[in-house]
């Protein structure tokens, strides 16, 4: 339900251009001419994001964490349970800035709409650090 991307199939990345090889408009300098009209409006208005994630190092527990989002549970306590990192705390990574995380994840975090932990509005991407299932408090 509150699902965003994708979750079935692919495994990796569901974040929109989160993966390696992808079709050319992910990375931006190399096309800057054909995302000028959409990404600048972007990247000058929101430049950090307060974001909670779940890690795991495993596809198949990363899997099980969705499942129990997919149930209806409360991101941070899903977050408390599954992460691997930050879990004391919800998943909360707190305001974190444009250029201070990995690429996918950042990319991931910026796309993503405002949400709620009752009502999460959620992806998973894969990074050199394992599974992030992300969810965006707000942006400024």
């Amino acid at each position: 339900m509150g699902k965003k991307g994708g979750g079935g199939g692919g495994g990796g990345s569901a974040a929109k251009g989160g993966g390696k090889g992808g079709g050319g408009k992910g990375k931006g300098k190399a096309d800057a001419g054909a995302s000028a009209a959409a990404e600048p409006k972007e990247k000058k208005g929101l430049n950090s994001v307060k974001v909670r994630h779940i890690l795991c190092e495993k596809h198949a527990k990363s899997m099980e964490a969705l499942a129990e989002l997919e149930k209806g549970l409360k991101f941070n306590e899903v977050a408390t349970k599954y992460s691997e990192d930050k879990a004391g705390s919800g998943g909360n990574l707190g305001w974190m800035v444009r250029g201070s995380m990995v690429g996918p994840f950042q990319d991931a975090a910026f796309a993503l709409p405002k949400s709620t932990i009752a009502k999460p509005d959620y992806v998973q991407v894969k990074t050199k650090h394992g599974y992030h299932i992300i969810m965006v408090e707000d942006k400024k």
